[in-house]
């Protein structure tokens, strides 16, 4: 019955969140939930502090949930299948390069740059920290956050090349970054005079080329399923299958999860849409379902970072830590994407790097779940000096032992952005699967429908 009432706890919140947002803020879902949650949160731990008995039980509620097991094991794949299955896998294979390096090279980069500056920052604030868990933070901190990105940008009017190359990038090195944080956790747990190079290509082939081999199978299989039938119902069935499915699968062949997904999607999106995997009318029906579930899930995300303030312990060090994390993670952030843009200016895939520049800045503001991912070496002062809440990007951020993620302002340095003076609402667009605005360009393919059963 606890489990019962914390859902409904988050259900009823996030609804009641998502009109007021939608009736009076008018911001981005990622960023209005967000500020909502973290107001209601701090109205709440006042509340606490004068012993408000029905607070200190919804503290209680609160504090009984597993962030780690909701948010990457239940949550993360849903939402990662959901992002790529509305990638533009064409654009995105066009763009493979430049979103490979600032997967790779960049969450490297940031990680690098994080680690060594918490490492020598911390001490002033009297936390000192060895340098392998600054590392751990580092390596948890870097990847950008895909399910702010992708409910962002996929409603604001920038160009469509600069958006895939945000979403790719967020998409994948949230994967990367896992892989990184296994690596470095590893070293932590059994002692950097017990590692080896050895064991480090072993956990990353274990990890990152398998999630990446069992998401083709997933794919692959799913997509065969999927165009064996013509039943939107089993269809749709067959895609929460793989993904519920495969995340368990992953888990157990100790594989990256998030990566399996980010593969599975790509496939069954693009094989549904140019192999003829799915009728145009199953297409539809998954489509809007995936979409629904990715905004319903987007909605508990954020509604669950901003209560989570409600059972944080912070101390004034602590806070202050974490407001120099915040300007070091937009440094890192920074350098993250000069580095790979200067790499890449010989080519041609950014002929706009001066007007990208601030929008991958601020475009990957946002920062993944993977700071609840981790047991609880993982959450040693390093990973707790950015603990209690803070305003970035436009956004708010969240800090502390349960998920860490961001939702920021993704789209504040777009050309066409809202700057000050310049309201969000003209700017967002209704809500638009890819397939929607694909189908405004092209026609699409017709198969022969099988007319309903009676049933």
């Amino acid at each position: 019955m606890e489990l019962y009432n914390a859902l409904a706890l988050l259900l009823t919140t996030a609804a009641a969140f998502a009109y007021l947002n939608q009736r009076f803020l008018r911001m981005p879902p990622a960023i209005g939930l967000m500020v909502l949650g973290l107001a209601a949160s701090l109205a709440l731990v006042g509340l606490a502090q004068l012993h408000y008995a029905p607070v200190l039980r919804l503290a209680r509620v609160v504090e009984k949930l597993d962030f780690s097991t909701l948010v990457v094991q239940v949550m993360l794949g849903f939402l990662l299948f959901a992002g790529s299955l509305h990638v533009d896998t064409r654009r995105l294979g066009a763009l493979r390069g430049p979103v490979g390096l600032m997967a790779t090279l960049g969450t490297l980069l940031s990680a690098g740059v994080v680690s060594g500056a918490m490492y020598v920052l911390l001490p002033w604030f009297g936390l000192p920290t060895p340098f392998i868990y600054c590392l751990v933070f580092g390596a948890l901190i870097s990847p950008t956050d895909p399910v702010a990105v992708l409910s962002i940008l996929t409603k604001a009017n920038i160009d469509k090349g600069l958006e895939t190359k945000i979403v790719g990038e967020s998409l994948f090195n949230d994967g990367v970054g896992l892989v990184l944080f296994v690596v470095t956790l590893e070293v932590a747990t059994v002692g950097p005079q017990d590692f080896s190079a050895g064991h480090a290509l072993a956990l990353f082939a274990q990890e990152a080329l398998g999630g990446l081999v069992l998401g083709t199978a997933l794919g692959l299989g799913g997509a065969w399923l999927l165009r064996s039938i013509n039943h939107y119902q089993t269809e749709v069935l067959i895609t929460l299958g793989l993904v519920a499915g495969g995340t368990a699968l992953a888990t157990a062949l100790h594989t990256s999860g998030p990566l399996a997904m980010v593969m599975a999607g790509l496939l069954v999106g693009h094989l549904s849409r140019t192999r003829d995997v799915l009728s145009d009318a199953s297409q539809d029906y998954v489509d809007k379902f995936w979409e629904l579930l990715d905004e319903v899930l987007n909605a508990l995300l954020f509604v669950l970072m901003g209560l989570e303030a409600l059972v944080l312990h912070i101390s004034t060090p602590t806070l202050l830590a974490g407001l120099a994390a915040v300007v070091v993670v937009l440094a890192a952030r920074a350098v993250a994407v000069f580095v790979p843009l200067r790499v890449l200016s010989i080519g041609a895939a950014f002929p706009e790097n001066g007007g990208s520049f601030p929008v991958l800045v601020w475009g990957g503001a946002a920062r993944g779940p993977l700071g609840g991912a981790g047991p609880e070496p993982a959450r040693r002062p390093a990973a707790r000096a950015a603990g209690g809440p803070h305003l970035r990007g436009g956004g708010v951020q969240h800090r502390g032992p349960g998920p860490h993620h961001r939702a920021a302002g993704a789209a504040a340095g777009a050309e066409q952005g809202p700057g000050p003076g310049r309201p969000l609402k003209g700017y967002l667009d209704r809500t638009l699967s890819f397939r929607r605005r694909r189908n405004l360009e092209r026609p699409v393919k017709e198969r022969p429908q099988i007319p309903p059963s009676s049933e």
